[in-house]
């Protein structure tokens, strides 16, 4: 006979890296569970959180006395299925030895890969959550009974699992009957929160000819100079390794912020999404000119814009339609990328908003936050609870 399997696998960390837990389902042919386990892991990253929930499921299925049958593994991380399939390299060193004995489980089975949405892979996520809850009470978390859940779709992929030279000869650690779990309770007074929170890393883009001499430069789409692509490459250069652990990367239409985007899509091998309510705003008829050449020339204009939100530059954009779009540019991240790290490279405006809002700061707060040439400030997202600045400014990767 020939058996079919379905490995369902989630994981997270409340922070990236953070308090970590992951969970995975293992169900039958006719949608029954199976199996299911969960765990909290201490510290670690939502991809090492994702891997270890796959390697749990595949474990589990493996305790099922299921080795060489056909199953399809479904998970929201497309990272590690492309890993998995074969398609995307595993460049990030402290991701390898995990795709290394995920690859040799998996090459004891019959794999399908499938990528499916987070709203689809809603019994894995609960399991991890509950491990990640009961870790931050000091409990243990126990399987419970759980019915059936209607068979999500997805993308599938279908592909041999990874290549040879990805994975080592290592036999897989032995499953325990009860997984041990090492606990960690939230920091902080508040309780933890019961979601995963998104994080939004707000890269602002190099140097270009106009930042150089301080020129207003919205719309206007130079390029970044040699030293713009070197503060670029030295971001990139950081944000490829721990603790970041970027999922998406999204980015402004224009050339300067998308330059600096690719080259950290170089370093992690994920690709740039282009969002045009990201860009800079537009600063009319003051494009390209200083901010003294500006009061010279436009005095009342120039006053009127700085004391009211609502007053665009002669043929330009307003902060106020400005904020407008760049919230809805965050609302719709956030949503589609619930519980990721997601790189979104910008400009000034647009990340100086953002942080206003996370900080329920008032308009006159944009004129008091400096952010330098390829600086990082960081936001969590939770979903029930209140946005969290977590970095403003951060240069470190430039010294």
């Amino acid at each position: 006979m020939d058996e079919r399997f379905v490995v369902e696998a989630d994981g997270g960390s409340r922070g990236n890296p953070g308090p970590a837990g992951f969970g995975a389902v293992v169900k039958d042919a006719a949608d029954q569970v199976l199996a299911e386990v969960a765990e909290s892991i201490g510290t670690a990253t939502n991809n090492v959180a994702e891997y270890r929930g796959l390697i749990a499921g595949l474990r589990a299925l493996l305790e099922l006395g299921a080795e060489g049958a056909r199953v399809e593994v479904r998970m929201d991380s497309k990272l590690v299925i492309e890993q998995m399939a074969g398609r995307w390299k595993v460049k990030h060193e402290g991701l390898r030895p995990l795709a290394l004995e995920a690859g040799d489980l998996a090459r004891r089975f019959r794999v399908t890969w499938r990528w499916i949405p987070r709203e689809q892979n809603r019994h894995a996520d609960r399991l991890a959550n509950e491990a990640m809850d009961a870790a931050a009470r000091g409990e243990t978390w126990e399987a419970k009974s759980a019915s059936a859940e209607p068979a999500p779709g997805g993308r599938e992929i279908s592909s041999p699992p990874a290549e040879p030279s990805d994975v080592d000869a290592a036999p897989a650690p032995a499953a325990d009957a009860a997984p041990t779990y090492r606990t960690r309770t939230a920091p902080g007074w508040r309780a933890a929160p019961s979601r995963l929170p998104t994080s939004l890393l707000l890269l602002r883009h190099g140097e270009t000819p106009l930042s150089i001499e301080k020129r207003f430069s919205g719309l206007g789409d130079p390029r970044l100079t040699s030293n713009g692509t070197a503060q670029a490459e030295a971001a990139a250069a950081r944000l490829s390794r721990e603790p970041y652990d970027i999922g998406v990367i999204v980015s402004s239409p224009l050339k300067r912020a998308r330059q600096t985007a690719e080259a950290v899509a170089v370093r992690t091998g994920l690709t740039v999404e282009v969002d045009e309510d990201l860009r800079e705003i537009d600063f009319g008829a003051w494009e390209g000119y200083t901010f003294a050449e500006v009061q010279q020339r436009w005095p009342e204009q120039l006053a009127a814009w700085l004391a009211d939100q609502e007053v665009p530059p002669p043929g330009g954009e307003s902060f106020a339609d400005a904020a407008r779009r760049v919230d809805r540019a965050r609302e719709r991240i956030v949503k589609a990328n619930e519980g990721r790290c997601v790189l979104m490279v910008s400009h000034v405006t647009p990340i100086k908003l953002l942080l206003r809002f996370a900080l329920n700061a008032p308009p006159e707060a944009m004129h008091r936050m400096h952010l330098d040439l390829a600086c990082l400030s960081a936001i969590d997202y939770y979903a029930d609870g209140p946005a969290v600045v977590r970095t403003l400014n951060d240069t470190a990767h430039l010294t």
